[in-house]
Order: structure tokens, then C-alpha cells, then sequence
């Protein structure tokens, strides 16, 4: 962190920001509220553009919620070339436990941004409050947002799904079991055939057939129900909600098949999702939801920090005799998610992954710590590559 800089402070909130801007020597030359809005954004940057020009010093600034409620400033900020800090709000809260302060404002918390980086230099609890932002690739920030919004529509097709089994189960029974899945597309299309449930009792055989994804395996089954239908009175208005869960599934399934397609596309022009799909197990999904979580690998200064942020390490809690590890508190869910599931399918492919996995499993780990475990070795791994610019290649196949 560079000492001499312009310090601004900003305390983010939904609607509206406050400021503080302070020197070196941890003058405090001026504080103002913006909204969050173009005007408000013009009148931020034209009052630190002033102090700029008069103190003829580069510009830093420190903020919460980046890419969260701090956005588009954050992006406009980093776009000027001015030096951007997130401020973390589990060491901020640590550090407002050391040195309490007489109150909460939101003018107070912009001061005591300035106050952190004052005491960076000095203060280890301050200066591990202030993250650096390193400027990302333009194509993993647009993988973040992509496979950030196929996360969403999958928990919401789940939901809806488990809403789905359960009414089916309630209106008529014995339909459900006519399939082991009800989000099955062939299930799904004869659901929604019919403008009323009842009506699918009396279907025949050539109007089945009829129905895309249905054949003859799948006719045959609901025949069987068909023998046997009975339908529950509040079918006359929990049918119609059935079908429109059945037609929102139906929806949410295609609109997550374009985003696969826009995702899978976009990852071709990232170095970071391929250096990801050169690992065995690693597929689309994974390697793009996790190259758009990490970023850039310039935000971590050594493999260590990426395997914190990846939820591949544990922290030493030990005291006196006793030996520990806490998960640590600054992880990313997703990232850590889409490492699970990569290594789930990671280690049966690679020999040498799957001894090392086993060797955990004989030293008395369960299978999550077991496949952490392989996380943490294989995060050295991905480490490696990135900086050295190659792709993995499994050479317990050559021995």
C-alpha cells in the first residue's frame, strides 16, 4: 500500500453514500454524503477530482460492499485507475472491538476507514481489514454474473420442484411414483398437455405417444396410474397450481440450458476456466464458477490465500495440549461448492488423486475432509499452473 496517496473513505449504503477524505498525515480536508445515482457518482468525482488536483497526490479508496451495493461506483472507480480497497467487514468488526468507538454514524464509519489506513502501516488488525482489489479480466467478472444467475435458477427449480412432488403427492396419489423424478422431461410435457389434471386420467395410448418425450416405456407406465387415478377435491385449484409449476420448471430448464451454452462459450476466452477444464472432473460449470469467484489470482499473495478463499483450509486453533483446526470465516461458498463438486469427479479419474484420497480415508478422515484435504494439495496444483501458464496433465497415466 502506498503511504502517500488520498485517502477516501466511503460508507455504502442502499441509497446513499458518505465520504471521507483524508491526507497522509491523516487530515481529515473533507466528508459529504452522495446518492446513489449518475448525479451523485458525478459529484463524487468531481470534489476528489479537486482535492487531486490540489494536493497533486494518486488517489486511493476504500469502501464496503464491493461488487455488492457499492455497485457501479466500484467499477467507475477502478476504471479512473485509482488504487481500490474492499473493506473487510469481519476484520472491520474486529477492529472496531479493539478501538471502540463512542457511537455508529455512518460519518463515523467513513472515519474510521481513513483510520485503518493510517494505521496499516503499524497495525496488523487494520491493514488485513484493507483488500486490495486487483483489476480482473472482463470475462471472468462476466462468468461471475453468469454462473451467479444458473445458481439461482437452479435453487429456484428445486424449490419449485419439492413444492411440485409434494402437491402431486397430496391431489393424486400414485401419480408421482409413476416416474423417479417429477422434474423428468417427459414428465414435465405430461403435466402441462392438458389444460386440467383430471383430463390426463382418460388420455389414451396414440394421444400419449403423442406428447414429446413420451414413448413407449413411459406410455406403459401411465397407463398403470391411469387404472388407478383417483384425483383429491382441491384439484379444482391446486391442479392449475401444479401445471404452473410444472410450466415454471419447464421455463427455468430452458433458460438454464442458454445459460450453459453462453457460459460454456465465454469460458473459451478465459485462461483461467481452461487452465480449470485441463483437470480431469472439472467441467464447464465448475471451471467457469470458479475462474468467475477467483478472478484473478493477483488478489492472493501466495496459494495459501487462494485455499482459504476456496474453503480448502483450515485454520490452527490450538491451545496448550490440544491440537485443532476452525474453518475460517473468509471463505467464498460458491467457490468452495464448485471445488467440492469438481473434486467429487476429480478424484475416481487420476490414480494419483484417488491414493491420496484413499490414504486420507485410511488415516481416519471422513469423505468431506478426505476430498478437502485433496482440494488443498490439488489448490498448489492450480497455483502452480496458473503462474507457470500450462495445463495439468495426469502423468500417472504414463507410469
Amino acid at each position: 500500500m502506498n503511504p502517500q496517496t488520498l485517502r477516501v473513505g466511503i460508507d455504502v449504503g442502499s441509497a446513499r453514500h458518505r465520504v471521507a477524505v483524508g491526507l497522509p498525515d491523516g487530515q481529515l480536508i473533507d466528508e459529504f454524503d452522495i446518492e446513489h445515482h449518475a448525479d451523485g457518482f458525478s459529484q463524487f468525482f468531481q470534489r476528489i477530482n479537486t482535492h487531486e488536483d490540489r494536493h497533486r497526490l494518486p488517489v486511493s479508496v476504500a469502501m464496503e460492499g464491493h461488487n455488492g451495493w457499492a455497485r457501479p461506483l466500484d467499477g467507475q472507480i477502478r476504471r479512473r485507475g485509482w488504487q481500490l480497497y474492499n473493506v473487510n467487514n469481519l476484520k472491520l468488526a474486529r477492529y472496531k472491538e479493539i478501538f471502540p468507538a463512542p457511537a455508529k454514524t455512518d460519518t463515523i464509519d467513513a472515519r474510521r476507514i481513513l483510520e485503518l489506513f493510517q494505521l496499516s502501516a503499524h497495525l496488523p488488525v487494520a491493514r488485513n481489514a484493507l483488500q486490495e482489489i486487483a483489476p480482473t479480466p472482463a470475462v471472468n467478472d462476466k462468468l461471475k454474473r453468469l454462473t451467479r444467475r444458473r445458481k439461482q435458477l437452479v435453487v429456484e427449480r428445486v424449490r419449485i420442484v419439492n413444492r411440485l412432488h409434494a402437491d402431486l403427492h397430496a391431489i393424486s396419489p400414485g401419480l408421482a411414483a409413476s416416474t423417479g423424478d417429477v422434474a423428468n422431461v417427459w414428465f414435465l410435457n405430461f403435466l402441462t398437455c392438458r389444460d386440467a389434471l383430471p383430463e390426463l386420467a382418460k388420455l389414451h395410448m396414440k394421444s400419449l405417444l403423442a406428447i414429446p418425450a413420451v414413448g413407449q416405456k413411459y406410455a406403459s407406465r401411465i397407463q398403470a396410474w391411469q387404472h388407478h387415478a383417483s384425483f383429491a377435491p382441491e384439484v379444482e385449484f391446486v391442479g392449475a397450481m401444479i401445471q404452473q409449476d410444472a410450466r415454471r420448471v419447464q421455463a427455468l430448464n430452458a433458460d438454464i440450458k442458454t445459460l450453459d451454452c453462453s457460459i460454456q462459450a465465454t469460458a473459451l476466452d478465459s485462461a483461467l476456466a481452461q487452465t480449470m477444464l485441463s483437470i480431469p472432473g472439472f467441467g464447464d460449470t465448475s471451471a467457469a464458477e470458479l475462474a468467475g469467484e477467483i478472478g484473478t489470482m493477483d488478489r492472493f499473495e501466495s496459494e495459501a490465500g487462494l485455499a482459504v478463499y476456496a474453503g480448502m483450509a483450515a485454520l490452527d486453533n490450538s491451545s496448550g495440549k490440544k491440537t485443532a483446526a476452525r474453518a475460517p470465516r473468509q471463505v467464498n461458498t460458491r467457490a468452495k461448492a464448485a471445488m467440492m463438486v469438481a473434486l467429487a469427479r476429480h478424484y475416481p479419474q487420476v490414480g494419483a488423486s484417488r491414493a491420496y484420497y484413499n490414504k486420507k480415508r485410511a488415516e481416519g478422515k471422513k469423505h468431506n475432509q478426505a476430498v478437502r484435504a485433496l482440494g488443498r494439495h490439488l489448490i498448489r496444483v492450480i497455483w502452480a499452473l496458473v503462474k507457470s501458464g500450462r495445463k495439468y496433465e495426469d502423468r500417472s497415466k504414463n507410469t
